[in-house]
C-alpha cells in the first residue's frame, strides 16, 4: 500500500515521503544508546594497543556470555568446550560460514524478529541473509561509523550526495532525466544506482554541480562510472565543493581512487563492514587502514585454518548481540600489514595493508592461477572508450567479456590495448570471447560486479 502511494505521488511528495521514512529510521538509529556510544569511541580514539587489546577481551567476553545465555545453537556449542569466553581460546570454537548461518539462524537468534531490526545482505553472490540486529546493536553501530566520518567533518545534516541500493525512480523521473530524490530534512540526495549509462551520466554530474554536496557517499562503482564520464567528455568538476568521499559495499582498487579523486578533486577515506555485522576497519588521514578492535576479533587465515598475513577473514562482532557472528567466515580477503609499518595519526589499532574483497571476485585461469579484482580493474590502463565492461566465467577455459562502449569515443584500437591488458593477466591459454552490449546492467542490489566467478567451487587450489 506504501509503495503505491509512493509511486503515484509527484515528485516533491516524493521528497517529503523519503524524508520522513528517514525521520523514523533515524530516530531507531540515534536515540537511545547512541549519544553514550558515540562520545565514549570518542573518549577512546587514542587509546594504547595493550588498552585496545584489553577491551578487546572484556568485549568478547561479554558478547560470549550473551550468545550463551541466549542463543540456543551457541548453547550447545559452548557446552562442549572449556572456558568458551577466553578469547585465548577462540581457536576451540567452530568457524561458521554463510551457509550454517543461514540454515540455523531460527536457532541462533536472540531476539524475536517483533522485537529486532532486520538487515538483509544484497546477495550478489548467493542467497541472501536476514540478520537481527538489536537496538543497541544499531545504535553503537551507526557511533563507530560516525565516530569516522567526523574527524573528516562529516555530520548528519551536511549536505550529501548518496549512492545507494534505494530503487526510488519512477517513469516520469527518466522522462525528465531526473535520478534523484532529496531527504530536505536531513540534506541527504539519493542519486538512482539503476541508471548509470552512456546517455544519463551528464545529467547526474549538471545536478552535482547544482546541488554542490559536501560529502558523496556510497557505492564506489557508480562515482566511479560518472567521474569517468566527466573525464572522458571534459566535463570539469569545480574543487572545493567535495570535502570527503566515503565508499561502501564494495572493494576499492587504486584506479577507483585516483579517479574519484582526481575528478572530484578530494579525498577518498575507505572502511569495510557488511550488512550481516562484521567489525569495522577504518582508513586515516594518512590514508592507512586500521582494524578496529573495539568493535571485534579479526581472524586472517589461510586455507589450512592457520594464521596467515593474506587470507580469508573470519570475524567475531561485537554489535551482533541480536545475531551473534562468532568466528565467522565471511566470504572477504585482507592483507595484515608488515610489523614495522607503523603510523602517526593517532589511532593505535593494528594495521591493515589491504582490503582485497570477495573471495569470488578473481579470475581463474589453469596457467596463471587466480587473477584478483584489483589487477582485472587495471586492464582498462591506456584505454579510452569503454565505458564498463565485466567478466564472466562459466567454465575454467574460457571467459565471456561485456563490454559497454563510448561509440564517440571507442575505437578498434583501444580494444585491442584493453585485450592485450587482460591477456598480459590471464595468460596464452585461456579463450576469451567478447561480446558488446549496450548496457551491463548492475544486481538487485544496485551494485556493480566487475567479475561474475561462477565456477568458484570447481576450482581447488
Amino acid at each position: 500500500m506504501q509503495d503505491k502511494i509512493y509511486e503515484k505521488s509527484p515528485h516533491f511528495v516524493q521528497n517529503w515521503i523519503v524524508s520522513i521514512y528517514n525521520l523514523l529510521a533515524y530516530k531507531k538509529r540515534y536515540s537511545g544508546k547512541y549519544k553514550y556510544f558515540l562520545e565514549d569511541y570518542l573518549q577512546k580514539r587514542s587509546l594504547s594497543l595493550d588498552e585496545l587489546k584489553e577491551l578487546q577481551i572484556q568485549k568478547y567476553k561479554e558478547l560470549i556470555n550473551h550468545a550463551k545465555n541466549h542463543s540456543e545453537y551457541y548453547r550447545n556449542i559452548f557446552s562442549k568446550i572449556e572456558s568458551p569466553e577466553d578469547l585465548a581460546n577462540i581457536k576451540q570454537l567452530p568457524i561458521i560460514d554463510k551457509e550454517t548461518l543461514r540454515n540455523n539462524l531460527s536457532g541462533i537468534y536472540t531476539v524475536k524478529k517483533s522485537e529486532g531490526i532486520l538487515s538483509k545482505t544484497g546477495g550478489t553472490t548467493g542467497k541472501s541473509l536476514e540478520v537481527l540486529y538489536s537496538p543497541d546493536d544499531v545504535q553503537e553501530r551507526f557511533a563507530l561509523l560516525d565516530n569516522f566520518r567526523n574527524e573528516f567533518g562529516y555530520k548528519l545534516g551536511k549536505k550529501t550526495a548518496w549512492f545507494s541500493g534505494k530503487n526510488l525512480l519512477g517513469k516520469t523521473d527518466l522522462k525528465k532525466n531526473r535520478f534523484w530524490k532529496t531527504d530536505h530534512i536531513h540534506k541527504v540526495r539519493y542519486y538512482s544506482t539503476f541508471h548509470i549509462h552512456g546517455k544519463y551520466l551528464k545529467y547526474y554530474i549538471e545536478n552535482l554541480i547544482t546541488y554542490q554536496p559536501e560529502y558523496m557517499v556510497g557505492f564506489p562503482s557508480t562515482m566511479y562510472e560518472i567521474a569517468k564520464y566527466g573525464m572522458a567528455h571534459d566535463i570539469d568538476f569545480p574543487a572545493n565543493i567535495i570535502k570527503a568521499i566515503f565508499p561502501t559495499a564494495e572493494t576499492i582498487t587504486d584506479d577507483i581512487r585516483d579517479v574519484l579523486e582526481g575528478y572530484f578533486k578530494t579525498n577518498l577515506y575507505n572502511q569495510y563492514a557488511s550488512s550481516e555485522g562484521a567489525p569495522f576497519i577504518f582508513e586515516c588521514k594518512n590514508k592507512k587502514l586500521h582494524m578496529d578492535l573495539k568493535s571485534g576479533v579479526f581472524e586472517v587465515l589461510n586455507e589450512n585454518n592457520e594464521p596467515s598475513k593474506k587470507g580469508r577473514l573470519v570475524v567475531t562482532s561485537f554489535t551482533t548481540h541480536g545475531t551473534p557472528l562468532i568466528r565467522y567466515d565471511i566470504g572477504d580477503q585482507i592483507e595484515l600489514a608488515d610489523d614495522n609499518d607503523t603510523c602517526d595519526c593517532g589511532n593505535n589499532n593494528p594495521l591493515v595493508k589491504e582490503v582485497l574483497g570477495r573471495i569470488s571476485d578473481y579470475i581463474y585461469s589453469e596457467e596463471i592461477g587466480k587473477i584478483n579484482l584489483g589487477n582485472i580493474s587495471n586492464c582498462l590502463k591506456g584505454v579510452k572508450g569503454i565505458v564498463k565492461f565485466q567478466i564472466q566465467q562459466d567454465v575454467i577455459d574460457s571467459l565471456l567479456v561485456l563490454i559497454e562502449k563510448d561509440d564517440q569515443i571507442y575505437s578498434p584500437e583501444y580494444e585491442k590495448v584493453f585485450l592485450k591488458n587482460l591477456r598480459d593477466r590471464v595468460g596464452s591459454s585461456i579463450t576469451i570471447e567478447v561480446k558488446h552490449v549496450a548496457e551491463i546492467p548492475v544486481e538487485k542490489s544496485g551494485k556493480y560486479r566487475l567479475i561474475k566467478n561462477n565456477i568458484k567451487e570447481e576450482i581447488n587450489v
